[in-house]
């Protein structure tokens, strides 16, 4: 247990600095939408891609996937690695999002797709289905802010203070300066998740005896944990139902997917993907060796979640390297819920409620009032743990894939329609919430990831060949391709 004043002292002076940070980025906001939500496309490539991976590499990292690794083994390095090849596919992608948007002024990728597809109805049926579907996502962050902080102190700072906490950094640096802020904060957010897993890792290796000790630890302790595919957790059926729909991460998530419309040019896209890479890869091993190391010093952990909080309270990891990684816990789990917030709030302002051109200060309000929502919705139900967060999270991965097939189609398949997108969203999310809800479905189970994207392909392929293209419909592959071949890009 580490002493809560200690703790709330890192937590004060991790909001002092980032408030400091939120400030400096406020006073250049310009007052326009696409200054708010994409911080007036202008960001570099290490903040972009330093933004981007702080969104994503989230409290997952060092709670869920430790506690992938702590019960399962080594499979759970295979299932990250799977997710970190598909950020291989920033690199078909990212030149085409980034072009699209900055010919036609997109600010959402819902928005994107329904000007490609001419139809403002899967615009707004994009925005509504990430609204169903990312709030089990943003929950799970809260959920992660309150284990983390009441597992470390034993309580003494409670699970509805630990969320609060949470929940106010997120709404403060996200209504203060929009994406500018969210992504400043983000860089240095990056930067103290890095810094503190690699000196956390390392004291608790040094701790077990060195590299050679705990690899000998590992091996005689937890033998079956490295031995492919590990005892009992994974299987290849489990593998697939977990990795497949993460594969399509940066192309289903739109607070992803928006970062691509950031950057100032091709040469910052480039720079982004390539620290967006490097932090994934280094991240990943962190995450996963801190798992094993928490096998050999806190064996037998009831709940594999808390791996993280009793390797931090066992003496293992030094007191000020521990309050480090905690503020990079806390500091992924806010980077990832605010993003989640601003993104939503974009596609509601302009994507489901939005009139004609609208106004850029209606839709900043809108986007504003929807942040404060999301993320007062994600902490209720994240302090009163309510039985229905377990359904709807197994609905986040695959529910959120029903977008990927128009997403594809947008820029490789002309032949794609208005009717083909509505129905494949509409039948795919169905389905997703049937089995998941309705049939109770696991997430473990590949039948649920497997039938959403047959459903979703099937619809979109077969009522797009049996209907027109919308004359409104742009033309994305044709329109690109010169400049993309100027670029050198694929």
């Amino acid at each position: 247990m580490i002493d809560p004043y200690l703790v709330w002292g890192a937590v004060i002076a991790f909001a002092v600095i980032g408030g400091a940070i939120v400030y400096a980025a406020a006073r250049g906001n310009t007052g326009t939408a696409s200054d708010y939500y994409l911080g007036g496309r202008r960001l570099g490539g290490m903040v972009s891609g330093l933004s981007y991976a702080a969104t994503t590499y989230s409290a997952f990292m060092l709670v869920v996937l430790t506690g992938l690794t702590y019960r399962g083994g080594i499979g759970a390095l295979g299932f990250e690695l799977v997710y970190f090849s598909g950020l291989t596919l920033l690199v078909v992608f990212g030149p085409r999002f980034w072009l699209a948007a900055q010919k036609w002024g997109f600010i959402t990728p819902a928005e994107m797709l329904g000007a490609r597809y001419g139809d403002r109805n899967i615009a707004r049926l994009v925005a509504v289905l990430s609204l169903i579907f990312l709030m089990p996502y943003c929950t799970t962050q809260m959920a992660g802010i309150g284990l983390l902080l009441s597992g470390v102190t034993g309580g003494e700072i409670s699970l509805p203070v630990a969320i609060a906490i949470g929940a106010v950094l997120a709404i403060f640096w996200t209504l203060a300066a929009g994406l500018r802020a969210v992504a400043w904060t983000d860089a240095g957010q990056s930067a103290v998740m890095l810094v503190s897993g690699v000196l956390a890792v390392g004291f608790a290796i040094s701790y077990i005896g060195g590299l050679d000790a705990f690899t000998t630890e590992v091996t005689e302790q937890s033998g079956p944990w490295l031995d492919v595919p590990g005892p009992g957790l994974w299987s290849f059926p489990t593998f697939i139902a977990l990795a497949l729909p993460w594969f399509f991460f940066p192309l289903s998530n739109p607070q992803v997917s928006q970062r691509l419309f950031v950057v100032e040019d091709m040469a910052a896209m480039r720079r982004m993907i390539l620290w967006v890479l490097g932090f994934g890869l280094v991240f990943t091993l962190i995450a996963v060796i801190w798992g094993f190391a928490a096998l050999v010093i806190a064996p037998g952990l009831d709940n594999p979640a808390n791996a993280t909080p009793a390797l931090l309270s066992s003496g293992a990891v030094p007191v000020a390297v521990s309050l480090l990684l905690i503020v990079g816990i806390l500091s992924a789990a806010v980077s990832t819920l605010d993003s989640i917030a601003l993104t939503l709030g974009s596609m509601v302002a302009r994507d489901l409620l939005r009139q004609g051109d609208g106004r850029d200060a209606s839709q900043i309000f809108i986007g504003r009032v929807v942040v404060v929502l999301v993320v007062l919705f994600a902490a209720g139900f994240a302090v009163r743990e309510a039985a229905i967060v377990d359904q709807l999270a197994a609905l986040s991965a695959a529910g959120l894939i029903v977008t990927v097939p128009a997403t594809i189609g947008a820029f490789f398949w002309r032949r794609g329609t208005a009717l083909g997108v509505l129905a494949s969203l509409l039948g795919g999310a169905a389905t997703a919430i049937w089995m998941a809800m309705g049939a109770g479905v696991s997430v473990f189970d590949p039948t649920l990831a497997l039938s959403v994207i047959g459903v979703t392909v099937a619809l979109f392929v077969g009522v797009s060949l049996v209907t027109r293209p919308r004359a409104e419909a742009l033309d994305f592959k044709g329109t690109l391709r010169p400049e993309l071949d100027r670029m050198g890009a694929w």
